[in-house]
């Protein structure tokens, strides 16, 4: 691995990605390394930047709408290469977004980029292929992926929220959680509810307000209902708001009873955290992404696409003997894979030398 100092540049669009990324920052800030974060005005994600004290520079905030997104990116993308002209990275590392590709490609920057979203639409499909892939240096994606690069390499990275769940680097807290009010020894459910309002949720779905509504009430009947939702909560949900502050979300998906809902993200991370999971979504099937075809068949998480069959294996679950030992599962799990922080890690350093880190399972890396 180089030893030369290296500025990496770290785009963040996403709440998911402040989880993603937070760890490789630390670890390469702690070996000499210059980080940048940038961000986007997206939901929660600059405030779990400040949360975590990760200095950031906001550049853009989410526009509503596809002209309304585009412009943003035209925003975004001047004020990215003013930023990034002046602290020029040696590698740019963000999710695949035009802006942080082309900025990358303007400086001579080399780019990683991870990819985990499934894009049902053949038009977008066809975008991103043409418009993005092109310029990238260095892709990672799940097992199953269409990754293909024109000029650059394929990596195959399973569950990319170990890189922050790894119980090396994740250790749950109750005390945080009781300063919140959350009793750790008593029956709770977390629910989460996706505004399906992103590029790649065009014509999916997810939990219908009636059956948001059978679910919470029928939860409600055995413990505490939490919910966490990405749009505007209904009026007639507003009691189940959830109020944990969002830096503190895993701890409370670890101690929880049962997770439903259909984000595809949180959906993972508490299967991760060894918490049942139960997911509603309109890609489940034709468009289903292997990590959630390896969780369901790990015992993990059930996925459905009839929300029927998903509030009958709810009432199953609560209403059930808790003899499953969902945490064994979890670390069977687990042992079966690589270090993703470190892997990216190295990636971003080394990456004529990513496959011989000492004591890792190799990785499946093909060049394109």
């Amino acid at each position: 691995m180089s030893g030369d100092p290296q500025r990496v540049l770290f785009d963040i669009n996403h709440p998911a990605q402040v989880h993603l990324f937070r760890p490789v920052i630390g670890d390469l800030e702690s070996r000499g390394h210059e980080t940048l974060v940038t961000s986007r005005d997206k939901e929660i994600t600059t405030a779990l930047l400040d949360a975590y004290e990760v200095p950031h520079e906001c550049l853009s905030t989410e526009g509503g709408g596809l002209l309304a997104t585009a412009a943003e990116m035209g925003v975004k993308g001047a004020r990215l290469f003013r930023l990034a002209r002046s602290f020029d990275p040696d590698v740019v590392v963000a999710r695949p977004n035009p802006p942080a590709i082309y900025v990358a490609n303007l400086l001579g920057a080399r780019t990683v980029m991870l990819r985990d979203t499934v894009i049902p639409s053949r038009v977008l499909r066809a975008c991103y292929r043409g418009l993005m892939l092109p310029f990238v240096d260095d892709l990672c994606a799940p097992a199953g992926f269409e990754t293909s690069l024109t000029g650059g390499r394929n990596h195959t990275l399973g569950f990319q929220e170990l890189a922050y769940l790894h119980p090396d680097r994740f250790e749950p807290d109750r005390d945080r959680l009781a300063t919140r009010g959350v009793a750790t020894d008593e029956p709770y459910f977390v629910l989460r509810f996706a505004a399906w309002e992103a590029y790649h949720d065009v014509g999916g779905a997810g939990w219908s307000t009636e059956g948001k509504r059978a679910l919470i009430e029928e939860l409600d009947q055995h413990g505490t209902v939490y919910v966490s939702s990405e749009g505007d909560l209904p009026e007639e949900f507003s009691e189940y708001e959830l109020t944990v502050p969002p830096h503190l979300i895993h701890d409370l998906l670890y101690f929880a009873d049962l997770y439903a809902g259909d984000s595809q993200t949180m959906a993972t991370e508490a299967a991760l955290l060894g918490t049942p999971v139960i997911r509603v979504n309109s890609k489940v099937g034709a468009h289903e992404m292997r990590n959630f075809e390896e969780l369901a068949e790990r015992g993990l998480l059930f996925s459905f696409r009839d929300e029927e069959r998903a509030l009958q294996q709810a009432r199953d679950l609560v209403a059930g003997p808790a003899a499953t030992d969902w945490q064994r599962r979890r670390r069977e799990l687990i042992a079966d894979k690589p270090d993703v922080a470190a892997y990216l890690r190295d990636l971003i350093l080394d990456p004529d030398g990513v496959e011989r880190r000492r004591g890792e399972a190799p990785i499946t890396v093909a060049s394109s």
